[in-house]
């Protein structure tokens, strides 16, 4: 082999990996899990919705669980700070200041790719974990901030159940959409915390 040849291979093997297209095939990759499931999903799929060549997606990730995981795990926060939600001063004005429209159609996309995985998590520890950690708990975590605001305010009883009280209006918006494969809306969401919620937690609401 020639010195220019060996020179040229050690200077391919050395190429740093070009990272610029990770978000863009990731975001992908969400789409088709959203709409084909895990099973039907593939990475000629991920690579055609993002314009990409089926080598560039394998360079990055050796196999479609890889990948599901990565896209997974780097989900992109809605324009709510899950850390520090609303804090209006009462518990109905905190749960509606969460409702909105942009964040119900994030959720209807997140709820559409746990949908998409459900056949796997089951089988892959990992891949439960991750969900939990992007789809689940950052809702989770922000009503039981919630919830504990109406405790230490004396809004709701010490002894309530925020555990089940944070997983109604979760639940109720799963089963629609997933199940009854029925779209969220704003009012049906601020009549699932007037209707069920505040009665679940001991309150008569007055609505506005």
């Amino acid at each position: 082999m020639a010195q220019t040849d060996l020179l040229e291979g050690k200077a391919r093997l050395g190429r740093k990996r070009d990272h610029t297209r990770d978000a863009e095939i990731l975001d992908a990759a969400l789409d088709v899990l959203a709409e084909e499931g895990y099973d039907g999903m593939t990475i000629d799929m991920v690579a055609a919705r993002a314009k990409a060549g089926k080598a560039t997606v394998y360079r990055r990730w050796a196999s479609k669980t890889d990948l599901v995981l990565d896209a997974v795990a780097c989900l992109k926060p809605n324009d709510i700070d899950y850390a520090s939600p609303p804090d209006t001063g009462t518990l109905r004005g905190d749960l509606v200041a969460m409702v909105k429209t942009p964040t119900i159609r994030e959720s209807e996309r997140k709820l559409k790719i746990m949908g998409g995985i459900v056949s796997m998590i089951a089988r892959d520890s990992e891949l439960a974990d991750a969900a939990q950690a992007a789809l689940v708990e950052p809702r989770a975590g922000a009503n039981r901030i919630i919830f504990q605001r109406a405790v230490d305010r004396g809004e709701i009883p010490a002894d309530s159940d925020i555990d089940t009280l944070c997983m109604i209006g979760p639940a109720m918006m799963t089963y629609r959409s997933l199940m009854l494969q029925l779209p969220a809306s704003r009012d049906l969401a601020i009549a699932t915390i007037d209707r069920v919620i505040l009665p679940a937690a001991g309150i008569r609401p007055t609505t506005n």
